[in-house]
């Protein structure tokens, strides 16, 4: 399905006329395959973050809070108003910053909006395949967004649950059958209240780290219902006075925005995550890993590492609130600790972030050998490339040094069925027995011949 450009309505109308026409039958069969990838992907990292402490929070007010029976929360299988079952179920999918990510001029991680479809889908009775729908609207719109802002609204110090907050309620109000109308008010209610600040991703970090995302998700859930009932929201929300370009501005790729719908899909440009670390993290993990394992470097030989990264990067991940970090959310978005992790272990994976871990002499002893240098030639390659130059020098004299240019995970070179497996395993240990790892498998594969309701409680432990 493709969308004539007019130049007589707004910017959130002809989202909204997109979104509403799409049909199951518009997507092609490669499109569907990826949202499935996704949605495996996803609930893995659900599973993984079942055991969270800011899980568990949030899980304990709403138990408490109680309210009608809408949508299952994934593992635990209570049910809950819709709009809380999201919060709940987007933040296990972000808990442990091991879900997907896309990054042209903003980040972001499109999968955090699939609990909206999956939880609006389970309220109205709606099959997989309208779910699959909103799914592929989530990743559409939220990487278009991504490409929207010149420079990206990260660089102006604003986190992407900025832009998460536009499409949110378009993922909840196609499962609602808005009208144009209504859809437009859904993202004219969202967009008006949910700009977040970048403070969450910088110095030390809290558990808001990563639940900004959720909650602008939450939230547009909640302004499609309201649409739903006839409330209204501000229609020229982009483009008007005062409104988000304008506010944020200058510096807007409209084309990049609303150009080519239903030529092709972004979802197939989207990447997943090798490490449960922070994006920018993992062209150097991958390139650290590669000379410490190919040449079997102990962490005690080493003298110095030297990372050679883009200049944000540098910003971000060598904060020196890195070098010490107190929490699992500073940790994983600390590139000294990274690297020191994969130093001593020659891996990471989610132990790596534990509080046994933070605390563990050998990561402290060789986590000061580690120090970052901008490159203006890696800041021009990005965001196209993720260059990283990695040089390990040994207190013998040696030097060794790898340069790699994406990681695994991006759509260069995508993770495969065995990876996913993997991933999905290791993260689902402990929760389910390798019969129930495979059962959920083949029905995340098969799933657009269910309801949502029925594919929720397959989820159940």
């Amino acid at each position: 399905m493709r969308t004539r450009h007019r130049i007589d309505i707004t910017i959130s109308r002809r989202i909204a006329e997109f979104a509403v026409n799409l049909n199951y039958d518009d997507l092609p069969e490669n499109v569907v395959h990826e949202v499935k990838r996704f949605l495996y992907d996803s609930v893995g990292c659900a599973y993984g973050g079942y055991h969270t402490r800011d899980v568990n929070i949030l899980r304990d007010i709403y138990l408490n809070t109680g309210g009608k029976a809408e949508a299952t929360l994934i593992g635990f299988g209570e049910r809950l108003p819709a709009v809380n079952a999201t919060l709940i179920n987007s933040l296990m999918i972000r808990a442990l910053d091991f879900n997907d990510i896309y990054w042209k001029e903003d980040p972001s991680h499109p999968s955090d909006l699939i609990p909206a479809a999956l939880a609006v889908g389970e309220m109205v009775g709606a099959s997989m395949k309208e779910v699959i729908v909103a799914i592929v609207l989530a990743y559409e719109f939220e990487q278009r967004l991504c490409e929207f802002a010149v420079p990206g609204i990260r660089e102006r110090k604003w986190h992407h649950a900025t832009l998460t907050q536009f499409v949110s309620p378009i993922v909840a109000g196609k499962l609602l059958g808005l009208s144009v109308d209504q859809m437009v008010n859904a993202i004219g209610i969202s967009g008006s209240h949910n700009h977040t600040i970048g403070c969450p991703t910088a110095g030390q970090l809290t558990m808001m780290k990563n639940t900004v995302d959720p909650m602008a998700v939450q939230a547009g859930v909640f302004a499609a219902l309201m649409a739903q009932k006839g409330y209204t929201g501000t229609e020229a929300i982009f483009e008007g006075k005062e409104g988000f370009m304008d506010v944020f501005g200058p510096g807007w790729a409209l084309e990049k925005m609303i150009g080519g719908l239903g030529e092709d899909y972004r979802i197939r440009q989207c990447g997943m995550k090798a490490f449960p670390t922070e994006a920018l993290t993992h062209t150097h993990l991958s390139a650290t890993l590669n000379v410490v394992r190919g040449n079997n470097i102990t962490y005690d030989r080493i003298e110095e590492v030297v990372i050679t990264t883009i200049a944000r990067a540098c910003d971000i991940l060598f904060d020196p609130n890195k070098y010490r970090p107190e929490s699992r959310e500073t940790a994983d978005h600390s590139l000294p600790y990274c690297i020191a992790a994969a130093l001593v272990d020659h891996r990471i994976t989610t132990r790596s972030f534990s509080e046994e871990r933070l605390k563990d002499p050998r990561i402290r002893e060789v986590i000061d050998r580690i120090k970052g240098e901008a490159s203006e030639e890696f800041e021009r390659m990005f965001p196209d490339k993720q260059p990283s130059k990695v040089v390990v020098r040994t207190k013998d004299g040696e030097e060794y040094s790898e340069y790699l240019e994406y990681p695994k995970g991006d759509p260069r070179e995508p993770m495969t069925m065995e990876d996913l497996e993997a991933k999905f395993n290791d993260l689902s240990v402990g929760l389910l027995t390798p019969e129930r790892q495979m059962e959920i498998q083949e029905k995340i594969f098969a799933c657009e011949d269910m309801t949502a309701i029925d594919f929720m409680q397959a989820l159940v432990m």
